[in-house]
């Protein structure tokens, strides 16, 4: 079986995870979050998993 995940929902998934888990850190959690996305999106889509 070949899994291939991308990067931006993995990132999407944690951070959903981590807000749930520790809303106090919410905005912690939405600046990285922010800050892989645009990284994802200055590198191009090139970065997978798998």
């Amino acid at each position: 079986m070949n899994l291939n995940l991308s990067i931006g929902p993995l990132v999407s998934l944690i951070a959903g995870i981590l807000i749930l888990a520790l809303p106090r850190l919410l905005n912690y959690i939405v600046a990285i979050y922010l800050i892989v996305i645009g990284l994802i999106g200055l590198f191009g889509n090139n970065l997978r998993l798998g």
